[in-house]
């Protein structure tokens, strides 16, 4: 595979014939690089006028590799061809360089260029483009190929060093000035000192480069950041294709280098991924989203979200307190559109705010940090199917907007808060969860915590800080507001009809009940549930023996009506138990919950009518009870429900992942394992039809 690369354009504030003279100093050989031994003119002619002139070197270089690659290679040095072509007139320098050793297994090719600067005759521009192309080397491509790359990589970073210390060594000889060939003395002048400190604001305004320009080092450096040769490369390569073959608005060079640090600057995939998302810019008018947009009053109200201030690295700071916010509320009244275009809003702003950041700061700032305040995060923000739709949003910003995330701080998590990582961690990139720093109740004011990352004259009130803060508290969305079941069908949505959620009714004296078994203890059962119709009773019991079977299905299925998985002969304390209070759950409410299992066996949800008789003396219902199940009874209750079971490893797994990234988490990681196996009790959320509040 043919390795490419090209250069920034490397700025010298110094004339071109003053930079001649210092490369003529690099000859015949420069300690300040190691693996370049020797050189010797091979040819060397000039014009009648003397205007040009051209020479030809053969350059020894002895190659950094291992030992036995040499032995097996037969060389200790490798040989190049350099031909150099100087034309005074027109004040430039082309630099051709091949290979001589192993030209007939190995093509490499560099082209060198110094021009003048196309604004500042005073000036001098340089840039340089390269291949390599490994055909064969004794089974050992890959490894030649790295090695060569590696040890370009290294000289060219060693390129202005070079001319910047013959440029000081002229100067100790007393030579600042060269003359200008074929101008009369009386006509030349000595430019000024133009160093890169003492250069002016509108000096370097006039020398960032606009879009259809070459990429400046400097401007690289000022406004994206330090960048390894072959980084710059990449980056360069991709804008100039994008010039060439994009039709549409060129990205800025900030987010085209994110896709390439996203992809660890894999040029042909960042290059896909980024020709996707410019696809999806274009079809959802992306660009002009800030201008055009107006939030719907409900999010205005309900969504407890904005920007504030910024960070100590001077990112721009987002400010969640997703605790107060009733998700499932937002997500039942609002579309997926607009909740997608709520959260591209905000990461356009955040673009947005970079750059303004970037020049207000006067270094590269190309992420923001997002604080998420988690108390009040409770089951009712597992809700499974916007789990399912937070799953398609953040696919969706991954895709468009990668390396926008700098650091994420989540604070005052409450004891719920592993079961909800548990859940939610798979649907977030392994990259961007390393960013993620979680403490436990105002653990965040130690050492390590918030004041190390936001100053504390921007920490908000609501958290103990001196700041005014006015974001949205949130609150209970109204069920007023809410969609209707025709609405979300008209919009092919699965918010009510997600294939996650089974139905099942429930008839005085027949419950409905299904059966988890759990094989290891510390396991957490999961629960979601929707009271569609009547009012239920919800129960937990455990047994260490197995429920009754169908004879011919095994265990119950978990329909619409079935027959208790309690034997009519179970004597409660004796057979089974009670494991949670009894939970009477009235018509309109959602309820989302989790047990931490304490012992192996066999839990029974079960959910019956009110008035039901207990448990101990259930059995299979009755004729009039099948009977009333065919008809419209005013003795029957509806349900939709989910169940997961999490394995005790998976909520360790997960708080290990964390726990590796800060170390306060530890703490939080200990006491809340503690706290959950120490109760084995059930943490319950529930939303009630009134106007109940959420937490």
């Amino acid at each position: 595979m043919v390795q490419e690369f090209q250069s920034p354009i490397r700025v010298y504030k110094h004339p071109f014939e003053l930079i001649m003279a210092a490369y003529e100093k690099r000859f015949p050989t420069c300690p300040m690089v190691p693996v370049f031994v020797d050189s010797e003119v091979l040819s060397e002619s000039q014009s009648h006028d003397g205007a040009t002139r051209v020479t030809e070197r053969r350059c020894t270089i002895d190659i950094d590799a291992p030992r036995l690659l040499k032995r097996i290679a037969g060389v200790d040095y490798l040989y190049f061809i350099q031909k150099n072509t100087l034309n005074r007139r027109d004040r430039t320098l082309q630099i051709e360089i091949h290979n001589e050793t192993f030209s007939n297994r190995v093509i490499a090719r560099e082209c060198c260029k110094y021009t003048v600067h196309p604004e500042k005759e005073d000036w001098t521009c340089f840039e340089q483009t390269a291949s390599l192309d490994v055909t064969s080397f004794f089974g050992f491509e890959s490894m030649a190929e790295k090695i060569a790359m590696k040890q370009y990589s290294n000289s060219i970073e060693k390129g202005k060093e070079i001319i910047q210390f013959h440029l000081t060594e002229l100067a100790k000889e007393g030579i600042t000035h060269v003359p200008r060939w074929g101008l009369p003395a009386s006509t030349q002048t000595v430019p000024g000192n133009h160093s890169r400190d003492s250069l002016s604001d509108e000096d370097r305004t006039k020398v960032t480069p606009s879009p259809d320009d070459k990429l400046d080092a400097d401007y690289i450096r000022r406004y994206l950041g330090d960048l390894m040769p072959l980084q710059e490369s990449c980056l360069i390569r991709l804008r100039q294709w994008l010039q060439e073959t994009h039709k549409g608005k060129i990205p800025k060079d900030q987010h085209v280098l994110r896709f390439l640090a996203a992809n660890d600057f894999n040029l042909d995939k960042a290059r896909e991924l980024l020709c996707q998302s410019l696809t999806w810019r274009k079809q959802h008018q992306v660009d002009f989203l800030l201008d055009s947009w107006q939030r719907p009053q409900l999010l205005q109200d309900y969504y407890s979200g904005d920007w504030h201030h910024h960070d100590k690295d001077g990112r721009p700071l987002y400010i969640l307190r997703l605790g107060q916010m009733d998700t499932k509320g937002l997500m039942r009244a609002l579309t997926e559109e607009v909740l997608l275009r709520q959260v591209v809003a905000i990461n356009e702003e955040g673009l947005r705010r970079c750059e303004e950041n970037t020049a207000a700061f006067g270094r590269p700032i190309s992420s923001w940090t997002c604080l998420v305040d988690l108390e009040g995060l409770n089951m009712r923000h597992l809700w499974r199917p916007g789990l399912k739709a937070l799953l398609r949003i953040i696919e969706a910003v991954e895709a468009n907007y990668p390396e926008t995330l700098g650091r994420l701080l989540m604070l005052r998590a409450p004891r719920v808060f592993p079961v909800l990582w548990t859940l939610v961690s798979p649907l977030i990139n392994e990259n961007t969860r390393k960013k993620f720093l979680v403490y436990a109740a105002n653990d965040y004011w130690g050492p390590g915590g918030l004041v190390d990352y936001v100053d504390r004259k921007f920490i908000p009130d609501f958290l103990g800080g001196d700041c005014v803060c006015d974001i949205s508290e949130g609150g209970t969305v109204p069920k007023s507001l809410y969609r209707t079941t025709e609405e979300l069908d008209s919009e092919d949505s699965q918010l009510l009809t997600d294939l996650l959620y089974k139905s099942a009714s429930i008839f005085k004296g027949a419950p409905h009940e299904i059966f988890i078994e759990i094989i290891e203890d510390s396991s957490i059962i999961t629960w979601d549930f929707d009271v569609i119709k009547g009012d239920v009773l919800f129960n937990i019991y455990h047994s260490k023996r197995a429920p009754k079977r169908d004879t011919a299905n095994g265990f119950p299925s978990m329909g619409t009506v079935s027959s208790p998985l309690l034997d009519k002969s179970w004597v409660l304390g004796q057979d089974y138990s009670t494991v949670e209070s009894a939970l009477t759950c009235t018509e309109g409410e959602s309820v989302q919950g989790s047990h931490v299992a304490r012992w192996p066996g066999y839990y029974i949800l079960q959910w019956r009518f009110p008035s039901s008789l207990s448990p101990s003396s259930s059995s299979l219902p009755s004729v009039d009870d099948m009977l009333a199940s065919l008809q419209v009874s005013p003795h029957k209750c509806k349900i939709m429900y989910y169940t997961e079971v999490l394995a005790s490893q998976d909520i360790r797994g997960s708080l290990t992942s964390l726990a590796s990234n800060h170390s306060g988490f530890s703490q939080l990681s200990s006491s809340t394992t503690f706290s959950i196996q120490s109760q084995g009790s059930s943490t319950v959320s529930r939303s009630a039809p009134a106007a109940q509040a959420l937490l």
